[in-house]
Parts: structure tokens; sequence; C-alpha cells
């Protein structure tokens, strides 16, 4: 029966993950419909997931949004911006992925109940079952927000440092943003080449660095784009504006390391306690205990 668990949840993670990647490439597919006409053999020759089924979960998810609060789509969108992933799915799309995985998850719960005796371990079993299902989407995607914000602020101080570099070597501002996107890989640099990109289309550099900072939210960053367009708006040298930020993102890159540091003492009370005290505790107190034991046995203190 464990066996038989294990196959049909590998079997259901499989089908999740090939619907995954047809609505994915019918996604990213969308904006090629918008610059060119695909014939009808280019149509076909994509696979069934992004003919068939990725449809069918995009209509699933806004006949979905039918039924959810006011906002809730705003705020789910805002979300996938933040995780870096709306060019893979939209709110249509998420409240599908919430349907799917908590449709999953209760198919998961009657294949496991049947192996499970008592009523009170089904219960359990049900509960968790329900909160995976339910709350694992909204997880990954707080999880993944997390991991870009913190990715962010890692690569941060140095991609400054290089467009100082490129500045004060006569480059535009423009111009040291594209050495960036070119020179360094990581979140930073796509965020900065979408924000090129619509300069080139005609967006104000101001407004194309505030749409930046609502799609990345992160507080340094969020600072530095506000010193750029304070010294855009009044004139302040721009290499000058972007050597502070320079010395100011690496004196809060070594507060925050600071800080962890200081951290890491309070984290290892628990595991202390928990897991090597006692392991300690057995191994030194355990002989003398064996020795009072063996001595209580054979009458020594009688």
């Amino acid at each position: 029966m464990l066996f038989a668990v294990v196959a049909v949840g590998l079997l259901v993670g499989a089908l999740v993950l090939w619907v995954g990647n047809g609505v994915v490439a019918a996604r990213q597919n969308s904006g090629s419909r918008l610059t060119a006409l695909r014939t009808r053999d280019e149509v076909l020759d994509g696979s069934f997931s992004e003919r068939a089924v990725a449809p069918m979960v995009q209509g699933l998810g806004r006949f979905v949004i039918r039924f959810t609060p006011s906002g809730w789509v705003g705020n789910a969108q805002q979300k996938l911006i933040l995780a870096g992933w709306a060019d893979r799915m939209d709110g249509n799309t998420w409240a599908a992925v919430r349907i799917i995985s908590v449709v999953g998850s209760f198919f998961l719960w009657l294949l496991v109940q049947s192996v499970v005796e008592g009523a009170v371990m089904r219960i359990v079993i049900a509960g968790v079952c329900l909160f995976i299902g339910f709350f694992g989407p909204v997880a990954m995607l707080n999880s993944r927000i997390d991991k870009r914000r913190k990715a962010m602020e890692k690569e941060l101080p140095d991609v400054i440092d290089l467009l100082v570099i490129s500045v004060e070597a006569g480059l535009g501002f423009d111009a040291a943003l594209g050495r960036v996107v070119q020179n360094v890989p990581g979140e930073i640099s796509r965020e900065f080449s979408r924000t090129l990109q619509e300069t080139r289309v005609g967006v104000s550099r101001t407004d194309a660095l505030r749409h930046l900072t609502e799609r990345t939210d992160v507080d340094d960053l969020n600072t530095f784009v506000l010193a750029l367009i304070q010294a855009d708006q009044f004139g302040v040298s721009i290499a000058r504006v972007l050597r502070v930020q320079a010395e100011e993102m690496r004196v809060r890159r070594r507060q925050r390391a600071q800080e962890r540091a200081f951290k890491a003492p309070v984290k290892l009370v628990f595991p202390l306690v928990l897991f090597i005290f006692p392991a300690l505790f057995v191994v030194i107190l355990g002989p003398a205990a064996m020795n009072v034991m063996d001595s209580i046995n054979n009458g020594s203190f009688g």
C-alpha cells in the first residue's frame, strides 16, 4: 500500500508539472501572438497541454475569480509580480492553481485514509491534507518573494559599484544600466533590463524607475531609486549620487551581516538544548548511572 501511495503521488505530481508547463508555454507564447499572426500549422505544432489543457485551466481560473472577494485578483497579481512569475501566470491562472491544489489534496486524503485505521488519525490526516492544499501554494509564493528580495539585496551593492565605475568612466546612466544588464546576471539585472525597455518605448526615466520599485518592493532599492529620482529632478550629478549610495549600501550590508552574527547565538540555544546537551548527558552521566545501578543491585550500600 505504501508503494501504491508513493506511485500515485508521483503520478499526480507529474500530471501537475505537465499541466503547469503547458500553462507557462501558453502564457509565454501569448506575447508573440500579439506581434505576429501564427498560422494554423504553427498553432498545431504546440504541445497538447499548451493547446488543450492550458485554455481549460485559464478558463477555470476566470470562473473561480467570479466568486473571489473584491481586490483578491489585484493582490494576487501584485504578489506574482514581486515573485517574478508575472510572465508565467496571471491572476486567472493563480486562482486555477489554488483550486487544483485543494482538489489534489482532497484526492490524496481519499487515498491515504483508506490505508489508515482510526477515526482520529483520519481526521488529523484530513486536516493536514487540507492545510497543505490550501496554504501550500501561498507558502511557495511567499517563499519565492522572500528569496527574490534577499537575492536583490545581496546583488545591489555590487551593481551600484559597477554603475559608479561606468558613470565615472564617461558613460551615461542608461548606458551604464545596459552595461550592468550585459555583465551581471541576476534578478536586478532583469528588472533593470525591463526598465531600459520602458524608457526606449517612450516612458520617462522617473516613471520607469517608479515602476521598478513597484515590481521589486526592496527597501534598499527603493532608497536608491528615490535618490536617483531626486537627483534627476534637482539637477544633481548622477555620479556623485551613485558614489554616496554605493558607500551607504556597503555600510548597510556590513550592518546586516553583523545583525545576523548577533542573532546566531540565540538561534543556537534550541539545537543545543534539544539535541546536543541530551547526547552529552548520556555520554557523561550514562556510565556513572550504570555503576550506581550495579552497586544498588549488588547491595554495596546495604
